[in-house]
């Protein structure tokens, strides 16, 4: 299966332990990733909340630039590119006026039909040979899927799970063996882009997922957006300042589809975390 890949930003910075950990796992699905050439920002997470022209156009392009490299798929593995691409996308096809003004600016308009993948979508597409491929033993591990605010919102742009009861991260780790926890944080609110700007908000809302996740027997916290990674990784220290919790591994989902694989974890970039996921892999029978 080729697929076109947008990285954003992320990616190829904070996150580089997610497309690592992506690079890692591809070849094992049978999953090439091409890039999309000369790519630029999605606009995630300012864009949208300052200009609605902006916001449309920065994606556009990338689904523009897609189009000439003729491919009809692309895989958006951060969940808030993701999101902004989907909705440029959508807002493409049903606002004349904005597509007509986007078209103006780049010079090129999206005449073909292009899909957005999320790797929540992806992902469940492919979990027979996850299933088939896993071959460490995670029955013991209990895992919290976190959704976030952008991978299944809103419906009518990222119509491809329930948007108030999603399963397909559920299903994923269900197919690496590992055992989804039931919880009420999945949909929950991180705090996202005001990780700076409102920090105390961040580390309540953070705490929050985190006591619930820990509340539901969860022994990781698996993730799609690195935003998300960011706040309730990194932020762990501040939240955990009193001591009375013990750190929560966050993963990302790609990460724990390589660990049911069997490979290596330093691949995975698993050593790049603040929270160290080391007593979980000793606990697996890894290393890292």
């Amino acid at each position: 299966m080729k697929l076109g890949y947008f990285p954003g930003c992320s990616l190829h910075a904070t996150a580089r332990e997610y497309e690592e950990s992506l690079k890692a796992i591809a070849p094992a699905l049978d999953v090439e990733l091409e890039e999309v050439q000369d790519w630029a920002c999605c606009g995630a997470t300012s864009a949208h909340a300052t200009n609605r022209v902006l916001s449309v156009a920065l994606p556009a392009r990338t689904l523009v630039l897609a189009q000439k490299q003729n491919l009809a798929r692309i895989f958006a593995p951060c969940a808030a590119c993701y999101n902004r691409l989907s909705s440029a996308q959508h807002a493409l096809v049903h606002d004349k006026k904005i597509a007509s003004r986007v078209q103006s600016i780049l010079g090129d308009s999206l005449r073909d039909s292009v899909t957005v993948l999320s790797i929540a979508q992806l992902l469940s597409e492919l979990t027979d040979k996850i299933q088939e491929r896993s071959k460490t033993p995670l029955s013991d591990l209990k895992v919290a899927c976190y959704y976030g605010c952008l991978l299944v919102r809103p419906p009518e742009i990222c119509n491809f799970d329930d948007a108030e009861a999603p399963s397909s991260l559920e299903k994923i780790v269900r197919a690496t063996g590992a055992t989804p926890v039931k919880w009420d944080g999945a949909l929950e609110c991180c705090g996202g882009g005001f990780s700076l700007s409102r920090t105390a908000s961040v580390v309540r809302l953070s705490r929050s997922i985190l006591q619930s996740a820990r509340s539901a027997g969860a022994q990781a916290l698996m993730v799609a957006c690195p935003m998300c990674h960011s706040n309730l990784d990194f932020r762990q220290q501040a939240i955990n300042k009193r001591g009375k919790d013990d750190p929560l591994p966050v993963l990302f989902v790609s990460q724990l589809v390589g660990l049911g694989m069997g490979i290596d974890p330093a691949r995975l970039g698993l050593g790049r975390h603040f929270v160290s996921p080391r007593p979980l892999l000793a606990n697996l029978g890894m290393t890292n």
